[in-house]
């Protein structure tokens, strides 16, 4: 039982990456090829709270990777890579490239916090970041450059491209993993990384360490699952999305309090997810995340999202979901941040998985 828990975990994760089942193409030369992804078509009715109401149709999210394994005596080398159409002006860009070996991962990927956060979450058909309330709910810095990951017996250590561009040191990620028999698991992270204390100056190296930590966890009562997660702490905001002016965007302003000191942002999200049948399931769930210190009249950001999700076909979903918040936050098209205003969405889309 407990192995099948760790395969399913494995196989949940792997899904955060391709949204899709891998279509195995053969071996050549002695490594295995296989192709990935899915086709997204969505459409989604926005009414902000403060402007008129609009219609936007995309397919942009749709995604395909790659993926090669080998084994070397004892080692395991794997390859991915992955792009979707989500750059400027619906260009081809890359999400994932990376190279691992044994427990070693080392690329362009999912940050430490992702991992600390997103199998422990509640299923939502918009993706960015983990969703608002967790360490890691700013899609703007879900995938650094690079990242270094090892990873073994539950345990994540976790290197990654420092947000601040004269940091002294990596960001940094340490994670544990628990898994019951049962099907539960639990997780607990601690996150450190150089903060920019002089944002607007671009030629000192002014810095002090900032530190958060995060708590989640997913129960698993028959067909029913319970999501939990919150985190505290400082250097945290651009991570996780929200800050001292808000949406906090790649912005190193957003760790700072109107004094100029280390801001200390704290969030909690909470959901259930229920199977009705083997083709229909519904999700639902609230995030919030708050600065110690704000510009804003209301210093707390706050987002609930419901949806049903029907298994027309093997591979073939439709789904609806319905979205609210309080204030402004930032999608993250490659290159170009797009700020989603304070209001409701209505998404409907269908999604091909191959």
């Amino acid at each position: 039982m407990l192995m099948k828990n760790k395969i399913a975990l494995a196989v949940m994760v792997a899904g955060m990456s391709s949204q899709g089942f891998a279509l195995d193409l053969g071996e050549f030369n002695g490594t295995q090829f296989s192709i990935g992804g899915y086709v997204k078509a969505e459409g989604v009715f926005n009414s902000p709270d403060k402007s008129d109401s609009t219609f936007e149709g995309s397919a942009s999210q749709s995604r395909l990777n790659v993926t090669t394994s080998r084994k070397e005596g004892d080692h395991s080398l794997k390859g991915f890579i992955e792009g979707d159409f989500r750059g400027t002006s619906s260009v081809f860009r890359l999400r994932h490239a990376t190279l691992s070996v044994d427990n070693l991962t080392v690329g362009q990927t999912w940050t430490g916090q992702f991992f600390a956060n997103a199998p422990f979450d509640t299923e939502m058909i918009n993706f960015y970041g983990t969703g608002i309330g967790t360490v890691s709910g700013n899609g703007a810095v879900v995938r650094p450059d690079l990242v270094v990951h090892y990873a073994k017996d539950g345990l994540r250590l976790t290197l990654q491209d420092p947000l601040y561009n004269r940091a002294s040191h990596p960001d940094l990620v340490a994670a544990y993993t628990h898994r019951t028999a049962e099907g539960h698991a639990f997780n607990i992270a601690m996150t450190g990384r150089d903060v920019d204390m002089t944002p607007s100056s671009t030629t000192d190296s002014d810095s002090k360490f900032g530190a958060a930590l995060s708590l989640a966890a997913k129960l698993k009562l028959g067909d029913t699952s319970l999501s939990l997660s919150g985190f505290s702490g400082k250097g945290a905001a651009i991570y996780a999305g929200w800050g001292y002016n808000g949406a906090a965007g790649t912005a190193g302003a957003s760790e700072l309090n109107g004094n100029g000191e280390l801001l200390t942002v704290s969030g909690f999200s909470a959901g259930v997810g229920h199977k009705l049948s083997d083709t229909l399931r519904v999700n639902l769930r609230y995030g919030q995340v708050t600065a110690d210190a704000s510009s804003l009249a209301d210093d707390t950001l706050k987002i609930t999202t419901a949806n049903v999700i029907y298994t027309y076909l093997p591979g073939l979903e439709l789904g609806l979901e319905l979205r609210d918040q309080n204030a402004a936050t930032n999608g993250a098209p490659s290159g170009n941040i797009a700020t989603r205003p304070a209001g409701q969405q209505v998404e409907v889309m269908a999604m091909y998985k191959f």
